[in-house]
């Protein structure tokens, strides 16, 4: 690719939304009295995409998600040769997110922060202790259903104007359903981030929360094209 705009809009836009999805469950989600809980970290999930995809959607498509690049392949959208410059520009925006939010959260003078900036996992890593295979199955199918609602949002019999609002409300729905059983991935970008900066248990199920989503986004891709073969 020889223009990097595309990839430094997308590691930028990757940045925030892991600063401001991941941000918001570790510094404002169990906050006394005030705390945001599962509805405020979803809703900021969601905000982070749909102010993101009004902000770069012209310049890279606002992708900031490896998972959303592929299935865009998949769904052909997307050419193939620009998949490896995205997911790099991704992981990068999401790695110096995730160590601002420590940088910042470590900062407690009370000494209550564990370490933790909000990674995935599943089994004793798992909000709700949830199973591998639970894990897997919820991730697999939320972000086909991800896919799914992008492809159409920016199919070009679409509403004009609105994919952005669609996308971002998708993503917040996905939270709402799946923080309890993951801490909700859908995007090995905001998985990486923070498994890097944890490390143990966040890195070593890591390989899940790459593996799913990515299989996810195919089907969802490669299923809408199949559902609407319609020129875009």
């Amino acid at each position: 690719m020889k223009n990097l705009n595309p990839l430094a809009a997308e590691a930028f836009g990757t940045f925030w939304l892991v600063f401001g999805g991941c941000g918001s469950a570790v510094l404002a989600a169990g906050f006394p009295a005030l705390g945001i809980g599962f509805v405020g970290v979803s809703l900021a999930f969601g905000l982070t995409v749909l102010t993101m995809a009004f902000a770069i959607g012209h310049i890279s498509g606002c992708h900031l998600n490896p998972a959303v690049t592929i299935g865009l392949w998949a769904g052909g959208r997307f050419p193939g040769r620009d998949i490896a410059g995205y997911i790099v520009a991704q992981v990068l925006g999401a790695v110096v997110a995730s160590a601002l939010l420590y940088l910042i959260a470590s900062g407690k003078m009370d000494g209550s922060f564990t370490g933790g900036v909000a990674s995935n996992g599943f089994g004793e890593h798992s909000p709700g202790g949830y199973s591998l295979r639970s894990a897997f199955i919820i991730e697999v199918v939320l972000t086909a259903g991800f896919l799914f609602v992008i492809m159409g949002a920016t199919h070009g019999n679409a509403p004009k104007g609105f994919a952005p609002i669609a996308i971002g409300l998708c993503l917040t729905l996905i939270h709402l359903i799946s923080i309890p059983v993951t801490n909700t991935s859908v995007n090995p970008a905001r998985s990486t981030g923070p498994a890097l900066i944890e490390g143990g248990i966040a890195l070593h199920q890591l390989w899940l929360f790459w593996l799913a989503p990515i299989l996810g986004g195919i089907i969802g891709g490669a299923g809408y094209k199949w559902l609407s073969p319609l020129r875009d």
